[in-house]
């Protein structure tokens, strides 16, 4: 199995907080040749996973002369572990405006999945110099718009297991691209994913986009109408520019065979703030 962490270039790593969080900084060799004011990339990973997620895209942004900070929740990947029943989803708040203070300018965060209206929310009271969005979570207004057929069931217990991958590919994953995650993959705490799940009980998050005032992308995976119109309708929301990638699933479009379309999309947003 090809472990694509093993492959990132050498970098710092270094652990902060009073948790432990786990935070990897990498400063490629053309960070000297980029713009001084040009700030850092925070890439804030989703649930059940940590930074290794980014494994993948890392080298495109280095490369291009970007400092990026691989940032990993408490009690995620090699992030200290705690009592993941007490985690909320406020906490995972808190994290993230950690690793900003350790930025040390407002940073343009990209957040996949979970990490994505976490983003949002952060978005409405911190200040960021961007907002990427990766196949995020969806809030509650584009649910209002665009609701799913069939609600989620709130989790009864206090954590979940790691998603189970039986399948050997998907339609943009390898076997090799699976197993890289099967590695990894890890539990989550209930209570933050019961925070932005809608079910019978649960309405997810609300997002003031009055509250937001920097560039946003938003890129979506793409595999039929609905999947489309909430990717277009998160935009319109958050007066987003917007890049509906077809036939990419939600964990391949960090990992699988068509990732870097949704590089190249992120990069080109980039060059243009």
């Amino acid at each position: 199995m090809r472990d694509f962490t093993k492959e990132l270039p050498d970098h710092t790593e270094k652990y902060i907080g009073d948790n432990d969080l786990f935070l990897e900084i990498f400063e490629g060799d053309n960070l000297q040749q980029a713009t001084k004011q040009r700030p850092p990339l925070l890439f804030v990973h989703g649930a059940f996973t940590g930074s290794w997620m980014w494994s993948k895209y890392i080298p495109h942004f280095i490369s291009e002369g970007w400092k990026c900070y691989g940032m990993n929740l408490r009690s995620h990947y090699k992030s200290r572990l705690l009592d993941m029943t007490r985690i909320t989803f406020d906490d995972y708040l808190e994290d993230i405006q950690e690793v900003i203070a350790e930025c040390g300018i407002p940073p343009i965060l990209i957040g996949f999945s979970m990490g994505g209206i976490l983003g949002q929310k952060l978005a409405e009271t911190v200040e960021i110099a961007g907002l990427v969005l990766i196949d995020s979570v969806i809030s509650r207004e584009v649910f209002e718009v665009v609701p799913y057929k069939q609600l989620d069931q709130l989790s009864p217990g206090i954590l979940l297991p790691a998603p189970v991958r039986e399948e050997y590919s998907s339609i943009d994953e390898t076997a090799e691209d699976i197993e890289f995650q099967r590695k990894y993959l890890t539990m989550e705490s209930s209570k933050a994913f019961n925070a932005f799940v809608f079910s019978n009980e649960a309405k997810g998050i609300s997002i003031d986009s009055s509250s937001i005032s920097c560039p946003c992308l938003v890129v979506k995976a793409v595999n039929g109408e609905d999947d489309d119109r909430r990717g277009r309708v998160t935009a319109e929301h958050l007066r987003a520019e917007y890049k509906g990638l077809v036939n990419t699933t939600h964990t391949g479009v960090l990992v699988g065979q068509k990732y870097r379309e949704a590089v190249d999309t992120i990069t080109d947003w980039l060059q243009r703030l």
